[in-house]
């Protein structure tokens, strides 16, 4: 099973993310390193929620849908937190966002939308309140599969 390691102030700060934006789904980057087989969260980085009629066009099935149901982060927010985190010898290794009112499991328009080698963070929110916190990734196979999350200390994050 992969793991990811976050500090108890990073899954504070995802948990409010999601809560200031309720109804709404949020969304940010996760900036970090890969070693032995772990992720560690080293920067958790907060973007805007840019699903829009433009971002739907991406995504003809997705009629109707508004940013309460689904996310998308701007290219240039990529490109933003690439060069920072380059600047400091880290990487993307994920996404986060919120489900409002909804659990904190992947949705089909997650697992099309997601990348192989990243782990993609779940807050559900429920009427305002973050509740459940889970953190996924896809097997070979494109199916999503748990990650567990190793509770660590900011001291044990090597920048």
């Amino acid at each position: 099973m992969p793991n990811i390691a976050l500090t108890p102030k990073q899954i504070l700060s995802i948990r409010s993310h999601g809560e200031s934006t309720y109804p709404e789904e949020c969304c940010g980057l996760l900036l970090g390193t890969i070693a032995e087989g772990v992720k560690t969260l080293v920067e958790v980085w907060p973007t805007e929620n840019a699903w829009s009629a433009e971002a739907q066009d991406n995504w003809p099935e997705q009629t109707g849908l508004t940013e309460k149901r689904r996310y998308a982060i701007k290219p240039e927010a990529m490109l933003r937190a690439m060069k920072h985190g380059r600047d400091r010898k880290l990487e993307i290794i994920g996404i986060y966002h919120s489900h409002p009112d909804c659990a904190a499991v992947p949705s089909e328009c997650d697992r099309q939308m997601a990348w192989a080698e990243y782990s993609y963070i779940i807050v559900s929110v429920r009427q305002g309140t973050s509740e459940d916190l889970r953190s996924w990734s896809l097997d070979a196979e494109g199916n999503f599969q748990a990650e567990e999350i190793i509770a660590i200390e900011p001291t044990q994050i090597k920048k």
